[in-house]
């Protein structure tokens, strides 16, 4: 389950937002703490979710976040309760989030060059997201995952020296391919590089083989990693670590899909390339009772689509309807 906190974000990261920004959620129309905590054990007790993923927007730039993942501990003592944060902010929270019952992190850092990472982001806050990282895995919220979209002329070449500095750090790295759920709607496929260009980019300097671990529904392909020697790689040589390729446009997975999303306003959207969303807060505000709401979710995730379409149409997805919302709006 991937449940989004707040539409709001303080970075304005080209692929995602406007450089204005977005006109925000008003308060009242956001999922308030006891909500949350309500709708989650619905999807727990009612509905089998095994984890909860917490995302944005940002889901820092919220107040009562610790107090949310406290109350959702409370509630569900063994559950994987893992978060999707920019990292900004994330140093001054790590610990506090750590002892409220977060279990690991997964941070966006798409740049380690201060001038990329602000052409990017629209900010000026590598030190910021670096000291998140850092200070992530110092409190224990490992394994701390990094999040990279690759884009085309601008961090595409960095792809090896952002996997190396990685490794380096035990830190486990995902390159995820650009997807349509820009507030600009700008994306074009011509414009995206592919899972296979990222393999190809890594290929220089790195030898991956498939991570002998099952991916059991995981969004991203793992490999090992092992250096590039003279000898094309030792494939018995050291494993260096792993990295993760999530190709959600060319390599799909959407037959091993398992993921539910709510956002922010508390909708339901059974695919995050769904146009169709379903009201859950607003039954709940109405009184609604917990099965009649798990009954409502349930409905929403039957029309779950067989495939998103993007991997086998033309090459800029003509037959391809963008969502309206962006990916913060969505919640990642």
């Amino acid at each position: 389950m991937r449940l989004s906190l707040t539409d709001k974000c303080n970075l304005r990261c080209t692929y995602c937002m406007p450089a204005e920004g977005l006109e925000w959620l008003s308060k009242q129309a956001v999922m308030t703490g006891e909500e949350i905590v309500r709708i989650v054990g619905i999807g727990v007790h009612l509905l089998g979710v095994r984890e909860l993923r917490l995302t944005g927007g940002e889901p820092l730039v919220r107040a009562d976040l610790v107090d949310i993942i406290g109350a959702l501990r409370q509630a569900h003592p063994e559950l994987p309760i893992s978060m999707t944060t920019n990292g900004v902010g994330l140093d001054r929270k790590a610990t506090a989030l750590k002892a409220a019952g977060l279990t690991r992190i997964n941070v966006s850092l798409d740049s380690l060059h201060e001038e990329t990472f602000t052409k990017l982001t629209r900010r000026p806050f590598l030190d910021r997201v670096l000291a998140g990282v850092d200070a992530a895995w110092a409190a224990g919220l490992g394994p701390v995952k990094l999040n990279a979209v690759l884009m085309r002329g601008i961090n595409d070449t960095e792809s090896p020296s952002l996997l190396a500095w990685a490794l380096e750090r035990g830190y486990e790295l995902r390159f995820i391919e650009q997807m349509p759920l820009d507030a600009d709607h700008g994306w074009t496929r011509r414009n995206m590089i592919t899972a296979a260009e990222i393999r190809e980019l890594l290929s220089g300097e790195f030898v991956l083989s498939p991570d002998p671990r099952a991916r059991d529904g995981a969004p991203a392909e793992r490999f090992e990693v092992r250096r590039r020697t003279a000898s094309s790689g030792d494939p018995h040589g050291p494993v260096l670590g792993t990295v993760g390729i999530i190709a959600s446009v060319t390599e799909p997975f959407c037959s091993d899909c398992r993921r539910t999303r709510i956002t922010a306003e508390g909708k339901i959207m059974s695919c995050l390339f769904s146009r169709e969303e379903f009201d859950l807060l607003g039954l709940l505000r109405q009184g609604a009772s917990d099965e009649q709401l798990a009954e409502r979710w349930q409905d929403a995730m039957w029309l779950k689509p067989k495939a998103h379409g993007m991997d086998h149409v033309g090459l800029d997805a003509p037959d391809f309807v963008q969502p309206d919302r962006s990916m913060s709006a969505i919640g990642g």
